[in-house]
């Protein structure tokens, strides 16, 4: 039989035992792990992953002592009590003949309480908390700590466990001159500043014995200041194969780096390469990351002899079935990571659970449970943007007959918009997925279709995602022709002038931002350029001096909230924003009036003063406005219309809350 995907879908053979593929997927913290309830919730997330045929899963991080846990409440690893419990997860794994990893994760100086403890007293930038250093005792009872843990990890019934030596958490802060300032024989020295690593692996092989798996996370591009150089990291690597490591996990980036690693905005296997310089300097397998989230790449990256598996964490929350599908060649099936964060990783650092933007069932796996309908009848959806189909897809999965109304030649709404912004080009494979999850449902589309109230009659159910509109402000000369809304500037792409004035600093104002200042034929090595990233290794962490990038363009930013400007929606993105658009020199001005549009240009109000931005073109980007002008005749004529998405609540676009809405309805009719 020949396999699609030969290499991405060839089984491992580790000696003591064989991984059925070379996909890991890798460590996510959900939430579940602290909930009430929840490792029942975690069993059915992973089994489901499990059951969707992936190679071998590796859990969010755990703890191995009180002190490492990253927040008081964050989950621990250290009883009988604990291994007792998560056999709920690892049981529920091997019956859909899968593999799970356990990650013991020391947060170190990133812990968010007063007992943290690193390599030397050194605060992170991106922590409240000052470390206190570790005493030598401290440091064994530490390791002995990881090597407890992971024995007991084996009695709960996993398969392995995954040791987090990157992303800055504490092993990383001891291998770091960055953070590990110590004399002693766990400092100075690069080799004695490895120590630390290097003996938690020999005590965990000690205790768990040779047939049972050790993942070593280890941070082969740091992408901070006085990080490790590319010897360094092949010194270590060599180190940890010898001392007992049977797979090494590439990780890229500190938390703390101000260098986006997972964005949409990152390319897509932009990091591989990474991993591939440390191909053959090692015996064990090797697994390469981040922004990995097609089949393709995946293959392209295997067949390429960059790596020997690859980690995909994010994709199986968008598609549990991500595996089956390759293998049945079904690539198009795949409801595919958009990288957006927006559900996942900015849910999880506000201290909620993780899901995702593209599937609201991710993590939901008992809760949002789609199931037949016993009455089944007509239902009308009325607009075809990303509310509109997950409502339409939902209800047809459950039985009810379907029509989906659009007034556009195309389904997919905002989305349209979103995909053409550079750095958002995954989105187009969200419309992919359920443009083609509508035609195998055999729902009824009918493009180009304005609809009243009077042929709804002969529906049971309306649903109204029709979506929203600019939102036009009231600013004296907003009719003149230097004035364009964002939504003609994106569809219409006119020429723009060498002076552009962008009003509005929400997401669009963002997007729109970036999308005139992007320059042009941007290949990865510009993009790794751009970000001051040593593709060369040679540097300490990677790090190139930071180029100045100079625009084409000059661009001003404008909100009338005073503050900081171009934050964007994202927790954990808005910097990138930020940061992208200060290195291309636009503008951010915030707390501005509008005065009025002229042909000299944009008159403002700043501090006090009256400026006139003489800017060739305004870019309106002034929020949007509910379309769902059906609802009021709907009631008018006896029905009572759903009104879901954007029709529902304009504010900032926000597609993780349609598409959920559109679930959830459907599941509730």
């Amino acid at each position: 039989m020949n396999l699609p995907y030969p290499h991405l879908l060839a089984p491992l053979d580790l000696g003591f035992t064989q991984l059925k593929n070379r996909v890991l997927m890798g460590s996510m913290h959900t939430g579940l792990e602290e909930s009430n309830d929840g490792f029942k919730k975690l069993a059915a997330f992973y089994a489901e992953r499990a059951k969707g045929g992936v190679g071998l899963i590796v859990t969010g991080g755990f703890s191995p002592n009180f002190r490492g846990r990253l927040h008081p409440l964050s989950a621990q690893f250290s009883s009988g009590r604990a291994a007792r419990a998560h056999r709920t997860i690892t049981e529920a794994v091997h019956e859909h003949g899968g593999k799970i990893a356990l990650q013991l994760l020391h947060a170190g100086r990133y812990a968010m309480h007063p007992f943290s403890l690193s390599a030397s007293e050194i605060k992170a930038p991106i922590s409240k908390f000052t470390p206190s250093a570790m005493s030598e005792r401290q440091i064994l009872n530490t390791i002995k700590d990881f090597s407890k843990s992971a024995e007991l990890a084996r009695e709960a019934g996993y398969d392995g466990i995954e040791i987090m030596g990157s992303e800055g958490y504490l092993i990383n802060q001891f291998i770091c001159a960055r953070s590990n300032t110590r004399y002693d024989g766990w400092g100075g020295s690069y080799q004695n500043r490895i120590r630390f690593p290097i003996e938690i692996v020999k005590a965990v092989r000690e205790r768990v014995g040779h047939d049972f798996i050790i993942i070593f996370r280890l941070s082969m591009l740091d992408l901070v200041e006085q990080g490790s150089t590319h010897d360094e990291v092949v010194e270590l690597a060599k180190a940890l194969e010898a001392a007992g490591v049977t797979i090494i996990n590439t990780g890229v980036g500190w938390h703390e780096a101000r260098i986006p690693t997972i964005a949409t905005q990152v390319p897509r296997a932009a990091f591989s390469w990474v991993t591939e310089r440390l191909k053959g300097e090692v015996s064990i397998p090797l697994v390469t990351c981040n922004r990995i989230n097609t089949p393709e790449v995946a293959e392209n990256i295997l067949a390429s002899g960059q790596a020997d598996m690859v980690s995909m964490a994010r994709p199986f929350l968008a598609d549990a079935e991500f595996v089956v599908k390759a293998e049945q060649d079904k690539a198009d099936d795949i409801n595919t990571c958009i990288a957006c964060n927006q559900a996942c990783l900015d849910h999880v650092f506000k201290g909620k659970r993780a899901s995702c933007l593209v599937n609201p069932q991710a993590c939901y796996e008992t809760e949002l449970v789609i199931s037949p309908a016993v009455n089944k009848r007509r239902v009308a959806v009325v607009g075809g943007g990303m509310a509109g189909m997950s409502c339409a897809v939902t209800a047809a999965e459950r039985g009810f007959d379907v029509v989906l109304f659009e007034k556009s030649d195309k389904l997919g709404g905002q989305f349209n918009l979103a995909m053409q912004i550079p750095g958002k080009e995954e989105f187009k494979e969200s419309i992919r997925y359920f443009t083609r999850k509508v035609a195998q449902f055999n729902i009824e589309v009918r493009l180009n279709q304005r609809v009243d109230a009077q042929m709804l009659k002969a529906f049971d159910e309306v649903v109204i995602a029709t979506g929203v509109k600019p939102r036009i402000p009231a600013i004296q000369g907003i009719d003149h022709p230097k004035a364009i809304d964002y939504q003609t500037l994106i569809r219409d792409k006119p020429t723009l002038g060498s002076r552009v004035a962008v009003v509005g600093a929400g997401g669009i104002g963002i997007d729109v931002a970036t999308m005139i200042t992007e320059p042009e034929d941007h290949k990865l090595e510009d993009w790794l350029k751009d970000w001051g990233i040593d593709q060369t290794m040679s540097h300490e962490g990677g790090l190139l001096p930071q180029p100045h990038y100079v625009a084409q363009r000059q661009v001003w930013l404008l909100q009338r909230k005073p503050g900081k400007v171009g934050k964007g929606p994202g927790k954990t993105t808005g910097w990138i924003h930020r940061r992208t658009l200060e290195k291309r020199g636009v503008e951010l001005l915030g707390g501005v009036s509008y005065e009025k549009i002229d042909d000299a240009g944009l008159h403002i109000t700043l501090e006090g003063q009256l400026h006139i931005l003489p800017a060739d073109h305004i870019i309106i980007c002034a929020g949007q406005e509910s379309v769902n002008d059906l609802a009021a005749q709907l009631e008018s004529q006896g029905q009572k219309p759903h009104i879901i998405g954007g029709a529902e609540k304009a504010g900032e676009l926000d597609a993780k809350r349609a598409i959920r809405q559109g679930v959830e309805l459907a599941i509730a009719l």
